[in-house]
């Protein structure tokens, strides 16, 4: 038995491993923009999922707020439905009961100072009927265009500190659109909150996979002696999708590929690559490593840009299973825009480990395959003495991490064909999450709205790591922003433009998608 609210429920599934059941303050949790997709789609689920395993305070509050004019009623309507539409299980009515009942909403814009009035209304009088002080999250699940407004009134409301309370704000990607406009953001937030009470959020990094790189490299002695340039040849990170723009080209369009995935989602996965091993596992401890790592990488010239790094755009063609019209050609999309759906580059941790490896990054949409992964790939063997008909030749050794959609580890190695000749290919060793634990794993917005409530840090980006993940990518963008000229097209459905082997060294080549 558990309560929300102080209300009772039945929370009878046992808690999926992960989501420790350790105390958490009671929280009130304030989602601005929750009539949007991203609330619909994530939030409501993840906040469901974590009442169904008793992993939420047990003294609860949620409140939204948004444009759309809707009463308490309606909002709780909206929410339901957007759980029994987006749960990652069948939601129990119970449980929804439980956690609806007391929700509250606001309607109204962001720029109106009533509207905060109201919401800090609301969650004072909340705080009187318990008889104690509820920490306050105010989750900004809104266009990034409204984040310096939210702050800013906040601010003036006086929200953003409370004398007996935590209080603390998350900002959702992207945070900033260029160096420029990231320095300012920061600015405008660390002027009205505390850079501890601020949560920049990378989805990615609530994954398991990606957070099993850290325990793959630390907890395990094998991997930490060839861990760097002596023994790795280079890294690969791809991160690669089926579909096009499935309707999100008013932001897609704006953005592109560097943007949306390379500038977050994929230098977290470099850093956590190819971190120093942290004094302690705690928030500070491992970002000090992680921005280590970026300010190690030096920012490319703009001349040099065309030789590191490479952009294109998918034609018409087929992928996964769907007809995809070329990206000029998809709704939304400017006429004769330079937006690149694909974007590939080469990048040099410059430092005592890793000096001289490349560690090569990847994105694109309309992709053969979706997938993101890692992959490690150790120097080959000095002695190639396998070379007898039938075999395929000896291949240098890979430890690929696959963060989706096959959640896993495995290893290549060479073994010997059976038969009295000396004949060797490669197989794989290999760990997946579903058949090693046999349980689900939880959505990455569960372990992070859990860990904003505890108040860790760990899974979001710092300011300072925020700045320098930006000044490696504002000298590519405005290459990019140089050249007015068409881009390199690729079919829908293949494995990306031919242009990208271009920033490979030597003999190097993609892994095949």
């Amino acid at each position: 038995m558990a309560t929300v609210r102080g209300h009772t429920a039945l929370f009878e599934n046992p808690l999926v491993e992960g989501l420790e059941r350790q105390p958490v303050h009671p929280t009130t949790l304030v989602i601005f923009g929750a009539s949007g997709d991203l609330a619909k789609r994530k939030l409501m689920p993840a906040i469901y999922n974590l009442a169904h395993e008793g992993a939420l305070p047990e003294r609860f509050n949620l409140i939204g707020c948004a444009r759309s004019e809707w009463s308490d009623d309606e909002f709780r309507d909206v929410a339901r439905d957007a759980i029994k539409k987006f749960s990652r299980r069948p939601p129990d009515d119970t449980v929804l009961d439980s956690l609806l009942e007391r929700a509250r909403y606001v309607p109204g814009t962001f720029d109106h100072e009533s509207v905060f009035e109201k919401v800090g209304g609301i969650a004072d009088d909340m705080d009187e009927e318990a008889g104690l002080p509820f920490n306050r999250i105010f989750y900004l699940s809104t266009a990034p265009a409204f984040f310096e407004t939210i702050a800013e009134q906040l601010g003036k409301a006086g929200m953003n500190h409370h004398e007996q309370a935590e209080v603390r704000i998350v900002v959702e990607k992207p945070f900033g659109h260029d160096l420029a406009s990231a320095l300012h953001l920061n600015n405008e937030l660390l002027s009205v909150f505390e850079e501890r009470q601020i949560y920049r959020i990378d989805h990615y990094l609530g994954k398991e996979t990606v957070q099993n790189t850290l325990v793959l490299r630390f907890a395990n002695g094998i991997f930490e002696p060839v861990w760097n340039r002596s023994f790795v040849d280079q890294v690969q990170i791809t991160a690669a999708e089926e579909v096009g723009l499935e309707g999100r080209a008013g932001y897609y369009d704006t953005a592109g590929a560097l943007r949306d995935l390379i500038q977050n989602h994929l230098l977290q996965l470099l850093m956590l690559t190819s971190m120093e091993p942290p004094v302690s596992f705690d928030a500070n401890a491992i970002r000090d490593e992680k921005v280590k790592v970026l300010r190690a990488i030096k920012p490319p010239p703009v001349e040099d840009v065309p030789k590191m790094a490479v952009r294109a755009q998918y034609s018409s063609g087929v992928a996964g299973g769907k007809e995809i019209p070329g990206y000029l050609e998809e709704e939304g999309v400017r006429e004769g825009s330079t937006t690149e759906t694909f974007a590939g580059v080469r990048l040099k941790v410059d430092n005592w480990r890793w000096a001289g490896v490349p560690f090569y990054i990847r994105t694109g949409k309309a992709l053969a395959r979706k997938t993101t992964e890692i992959v490690v790939t150790l120097k080959p063997v000095p002695h190639l003495a396998f070379q007898q008909e039938g075999s395929l030749g000896v291949h240098p050794n890979q430890l690929i991490l696959s963060v989706q959609p096959n959640e896993g580890v495995s290893m290549s190695l060479m073994a010997k064909i059976p038969g009295s000749r000396m004949r060797v290919r490669p197989v794989n060793m290999e760990f997946l999450y579903g058949t090693s634990f046999m349980s689900q794993s939880p959505e990455a917005y569960e372990r992070l709205i859990l860990d904003t409530m505890r108040g860790d840090a760990t899974l979001f980006a710092r300011n300072d790591e925020v700045e320098a993940a930006w000044r490696i990518c504002d000298p590519i963008l405005e290459a990019w922003s140089r050249d007015a000229g068409s881009l390199p097209q690729y079919k829908a459905g293949s494995s990306g433009p031919a242009e990208q082997d271009g920033i490979l060294e030597g003999d190097d080549k993609w892994r095949p998608l």
